[in-house]
């Protein structure tokens, strides 16, 4: 499963590795949720280059950036729901609450080793549209490297009773990460019940961070 989720995870990290150069006290603006993407992209990287020492000394601090950088724009607790599906209703609000739990760590920790893959490449950000009557909108993105084809994503954000915007999926090449993953855990729960996808969920996030060597390849 860690595999699957990294397949996804990798073209955002592409795009959280394209704008290191900027003010770390930058403000995201989370009434617009274009404005939102660029700036958590710019935050999230420039803190994995400030924090560099910390990551080499210890991988796992990777996990640290992620959730206090990344995190607080993604809709976590709307993407576990979709994600449980038709099995939402047959929950009790004791294991929806632990589920949340373990499927937000489980991103936590994916994102963090998905970091590990980066190398530079080039990103284009559409332009944004009129979102003022819309209640969710698609961030169209293209990743750009030389000699390949460009990668499209879209990240999906949605409107939030506040009036202010958060990421909930990423659609890569047609393929959402979010309907991947309930077909997956749907399957898992149906085979062997919440809470024992509960607990592999827990221990995937336990998983300590791996950083591989790249031959002829830098991160910074």
């Amino acid at each position: 499963m860690f595999n699957i989720l990294s397949r996804f995870l990798l073209p955002l990290v592409m795009v959280l590795g394209t704008t290191s150069a900027i003010a770390a006290d930058v403000v995201v603006d989370t009434k617009d949720p274009y404005a939102m993407v660029k700036a958590v992209a710019n935050k999230t990287f420039d803190r994995f280059h400030k924090d560099k020492a910390l990551i080499d000394a210890d991988s796992d601090h990777l996990k640290v950036i992620v959730r206090e950088e990344l995190m607080p724009y993604i809709d976590y607790k709307y993407a576990s729901y979709k994600v449980l599906g038709q099995y939402l209703k047959d929950s009790t609000e004791d294991q929806r609450n632990r589920f949340v739990d373990a499927f937000e760590g489980y991103l936590v920790s994916t994102y963090a080793q998905a970091f590990t893959e980066y190398t530079n490449q080039k990103v284009e950000f559409s332009p944004g549209i009129d979102f003022s009557q819309e209640k969710i909108v698609d961030v169209n993105v293209q990743i750009i490297e030389a000699g390949r084809p460009p990668i499209k994503l879209l990240f999906k954000a949605r409107r939030l009773k506040d009036d202010t915007w958060k990421a909930f999926d990423l659609v890569a090449e047609g393929v959402s990460l979010l309907s991947s993953k309930q077909s997956e855990i749907s399957n898992l729960i149906r085979q062997q019940g919440i809470d024992p996808v509960i607990k592999m969920l827990d221990e995937r996030t336990k998983e300590k961070v791996v950083i591989k060597a790249k031959s002829g390849k830098s991160q910074s």
